[in-house]
């Protein structure tokens, strides 16, 4: 979870790149030829106390940032290679080793739900997952040049459903926005509806949305890029 202060600063667009962008000293020790310098993050799991943050603009810009950054460097692999029959978001977990099996299993999740879009693990990564400490929680973040990571927060994950967490925030990458205040039944509620919600699946809202966002916008990123 994030401190409400960094929550409130976001809010305001006020040191948006100190306050949501650095790289978590876990992961940046880890990699840090592959970390990147990110100006825009989405938060995740978090309490009504936070409700500044969750549906406000920057929040909105934030997921719209990272999705954007995916689909670009998805894009311009396409460009290069106009006979792909599907469209392939490419991750790298090696970072994350200690939540191999959760992020497995949220690829697993997103490729049996959506049909526009596929998310596999390999070299030439649009995204990457990086794991540790951060009192920020889990996040999804970005620098808005197809360059963005997702960072997995250990103690967020012993409280709450961790592949939930990690489908969650992979909902980030495929375009989805938070929406605390939904059911347990909606994946981008996040830790809305407390540590007692075990679902990991989108609803078929999310689900749709997803579709439509893969179709429309990277149609619009090909046109960009050609």
């Amino acid at each position: 979870m994030r401190h409400p202060r960094t929550l409130l600063s976001a809010a305001l667009g006020l040191g948006l790149t100190a306050a949501l962008g650095a790289v978590p000293a876990t992961a940046a020790a880890s990699s840090p030829a592959n970390s990147p310098a990110a100006t825009a993050a989405t938060s995740s799991y978090t309490t009504p106390s936070y409700a500044a943050y969750e549906g406000s603009g920057e929040d909105a810009k934030a997921t719209r940032a990272f999705f954007d950054a995916v689909v670009k460097s998805v894009a311009k692999k396409r460009a290069a290679n106009p006979g792909a029959q599907a469209v392939t978001v490419v991750y790298n977990a090696s970072n994350a080793p200690s939540f191999r099996s959760q992020i497995a299993g949220s690829t697993r999740i997103w490729n049996s739900s959506v049909g526009n879009v596929q998310l596999v693990e390999g070299s030439g990564a649009d995204f990457s997952y990086y794991e540790g400490n951060d009192p920020r929680g889990s996040y999804a973040s970005t620098d808005g040049h197809g360059r963005g990571y997702i960072f997995l927060d250990y103690r967020q994950n012993q409280i709450y459903n961790s592949t939930r967490v990690t489908a969650h925030e992979t909902g980030h990458v495929l375009g989805l926005p938070d929406h605390y205040s939904g059911p347990c039944s909606e994946l981008m509620s996040g830790g809305g509806p407390g540590p007692s919600c075990q679902n990991a699946y989108p609803n078929a809202q999310e689900r749709s949305r997803v579709n439509q966002l893969w179709a429309n916008g990277l149609a619009a990123a090909l046109a960009r890029v050609s």
